[in-house]
């Protein structure tokens, strides 16, 4: 048995040195980290060599990036047996802050098998910023974005807070004067109050759910005071999705919820003209053991007025709510939705698609 295995494990050997001497092209390496590169230092390159390990000539035919950033070059010629040739890779990286991580297919006519390089690194800038990233202009400082979107907000009074990155690309130092023109919701800090050229700064933006007090979408306009020259007053905007807050609930407290259901989620409003309202209406009931609340009903565009007969419903009992669509100069398929707030603890947020063709 001692001697089969060493005779297997020969021919295992020798078939795989042979199929590395088989390969007509073989590459010093396929693979290269250009590891820290500087913007402003303009595209990086580097040079993969190979040598022609055949007993015919090898002509490189193509070589295809796996993005527009990076540029290839190659040798041109027949690569006589047993000569070297060469692959450029060039990479720009202009307006690509981070890491990245790029593919070469080379495709010769010595093999119907291409070859696949890769380069990578990642992509910084001489001031620790990238302009590319930092896209939004307000006066001499940059941002990632001239809005803050918080996303989901829960209405509990406390106040949330999220940090929006920025940087000054002024000459001057800019200071945050602490005026805020905001409502009482929302806050804004500056860390640190001033930012000296180059340096980056964190705006602290605080939205308190309760304070405002609605449900859905919300959107706000506030103002930053600054000494800044160019634009002293800096406008944002506010985003949020403001829901009801529901602690933990054991299995009974669960059993004894309030249990919002519809009689469909989806309503059909069928061909329709332009500018003429069309009403449909949509059962809710409540399936639960406790009082179930409609605490709001919003369409997502100005053309859905939705409203329902009764807010509060006992267990067992149901309502109509009412669904207004005016097409409004549309034309065409139409697609919206009216999301319903409730009381619901396991879905206080459910919506009902609306559909329609405007002739």
């Amino acid at each position: 048995m001692k001697q089969i295995s060493a005779v297997s494990l020969l021919v295992i050997l020798g078939i795989a040195a042979y199929a590395q001497l088989a390969k007509p092209i073989q590459f010093r390496e396929e693979s290269h980290d250009f590891g820290t590169v500087i913007e402003e230092d303009g595209p990086v390159a580097h040079e993969f060599v190979f040598t022609n390990n055949g007993s015919t000539p090898i002509q490189i035919l193509k070589v295809q990036p796996s993005c527009g950033c990076t540029t290839p070059g190659w040798s041109k010629e027949p690569i006589m047996p047993g000569k070297t040739g060469s692959i450029k890779a060039q990479y720009d990286p202009k307006g690509r802050p981070g890491y990245f991580s790029k593919s070469l297919t080379v495709t010769t006519d010595a093999s119907n098998q291409p070859v696949v390089l890769h380069i990578k690194g990642t992509v910084t800038s001489k001031n620790g910023f990238s302009t590319a990233e930092f896209q939004a202009l307000s006066g001499s400082i940059r941002l990632k974005s001239l809005s803050f979107n918080f996303g989901k907000i829960f209405l509990k009074d406390e106040f949330v807070v999220r940090e929006f990155e920025f940087v000054n690309s002024g000459t001057n130092p800019v200071t945050f004067l602490g005026k805020v023109d905001a409502p009482a919701y929302i806050r804004v800090a500056a860390e640190p109050t001033v930012v000296e050229p180059g340096k980056k700064g964190i705006l602290k933006v605080s939205y308190n759910g309760k304070l405002k007090g609605q449900y859905g979408f919300q959107t706000d306009h506030i103002n930053v005071h600054t000494n800044d020259e160019v634009q002293p007053v800096k406008g944002f905007n506010v985003y949020a999705t403001l829901e009801d807050y529901f602690p933990s609930m054991n299995t009974d407290e669960l059993a004894k919820a309030p249990q919002l259901r519809f009689a469909s989620q989806t309503v059909d409003y069928g061909s329709m003209k332009q500018n003429i309202s069309v009403i449909r209406e949509v059962e809710i009931s409540n399936s639960g053991k406790s009082t179930l609340e409609i605490r709001s009903v919003q369409g997502n565009c100005t053309c859905i007025k939705a409203e329902v007969e009764k807010q509060k419903l006992k267990p067992g009992e149901s309502t109509k709510l009412a669904i207004s669509f005016n097409p409004q100069d549309r034309k065409g398929t139409q697609t919206k939705s009216v999301t319903v707030y409730s009381s619901d603890p396991l879905n206080p947020v459910q919506r009902i698609t609306l559909t329609g063709v405007v002739d």
